[in-house]
């Protein structure tokens, strides 16, 4: 386990940065800013190894992140249409940060703070454990929610991802990661020549500001339909603007939920969720942003996996509900394994 300094916040409190590596050569670099993956090295088929998320290599960029690389999302990731909601007979007003929607917690949200950090290293894991209090009103949200991320590395080349959260009062809450993976290793690669596999039957279809109507629809006879392995630039054009979409998971214990493949290195990304969403993003939105070693990122250079709950949950009752109450245990599990072809 390595720890070093990554900088300091405008209030000089200290940020660190945390990295650890499994025994076959996975290395995971994480900061409690945001609890931001910044760097995810893995090796590909012929062993070289490649950082495969997208980001930054400083906290100055992190601190303004428009695009929430690698970060925390909460206290409810993905939108609330209207940027408000109702809880028990009181209405809550929420920050419009995305048109007429709420985005990822609101202004500043789990991916805008610091969170106390602590390292472990077990027989078979090594990882960071992180926990947060986000305080009654933060981001005009009710409760006191205390929220607890586990990263660890597993030997069978897992990123695994465990949430918790407690609350003394009522609150929404739907927690999840939004690395950007690109498998080609230098982050520059096109993502058009991967395939794609989806274990959905069904989606979530959305309005113009893109939250979800309350229609459960087929994914049969859409560009929604990848089942079976599809050739991802081929389904985006039959998508048109890319994939934005929330994706309703079978949720069958041990299933594969989404699998990525890269043809070209041969990594492979698969993903195992006890959560009934997967939002499905190609990166639509990066056009002109300057990341890691002043790279300029474009759109459709990289896919988003975030497993969670359905978006807009919230104003749509019959969609699985996110709202935890005093004595429950919010909790989430999500791997990410990799492997290659």
């Amino acid at each position: 386990m390595q720890i070093e300094s990554f900088g300091f916040l405008p209030d000089g409190r200290e940020v660190s940065l945390f990295t650890f590596e499994n025994n076959n050569g996975l290395r995971l670099s994480v900061t409690n800013f945001g609890g931001i993956i910044t760097s995810l090295i893995t090796p590909d088929k012929n062993g070289e190894a490649g950082d495969i998320v997208l980001g930054y290599d400083k906290l100055e960029d992190y601190l303004k992140n428009p695009a929430y690389f690698g970060a925390i999302i909460g206290r409810v990731a993905n939108r609330i249409g209207g940027a408000q909601f109702q809880l028990d007979g009181k209405t809550h007003e929420l920050y419009k940060n995305l048109g007429n929607t709420h985005l990822h917690g609101g202004k500043e949200g789990f991916d805008k703070k610091l969170w106390a950090a602590t390292p472990f290293e077990e027989e078979k894991q090594k990882g960071v454990l992180l926990s947060y209090l986000s305080k009654a009103g933060e981001e005009a949200y009710p409760g006191n929610l205390r929220v607890t991320v586990c990263y660890s590395l597993s030997d069978k080349n897992e990123l695994i991802i465990h949430y918790e959260a407690q609350t003394d009062e009522a609150t929404p809450v739907n927690l999840t990661n939004h690395s950007y993976f690109n498998l080609s290793g230098d982050q520059s690669g096109t993502i058009e020549t991967y395939n794609i596999r989806i274990n959905a039957q069904q989606y979530t279809p959305t309005d113009k500001d893109l939250a979800p109507t309350g229609e459960i629809a087929s994914v049969n006879g859409t560009p929604f339909d990848l089942k079976r392995n599809q050739n991802l630039g081929t389904s985006m054009k039959k998508a048109q603007t890319g994939f934005d979409v929330n994706f309703v998971l079978k949720n069958e214990p041990n299933q594969v939920a989404a699998r990525v493949e890269d043809p070209a290195t041969g990594r492979m990304l698969s993903i195992y969720t006890d959560q009934v969403g997967l939002q499905f993003y190609t990166a639509n939105g990066i056009e002109g942003i300057q990341g890691k070693q002043n790279r300029v990122y474009k759109n459709h250079q990289a896919v988003c996996l975030e497993a969670q709950a359905f978006p807009d949950a919230i104003h749509h009752p019959h969609f699985p509900t996110i709202i935890l109450r005093p004595g429950e245990i919010y909790q989430q599990h999500t791997v990410y394994q990799f492997g290659c072809l």
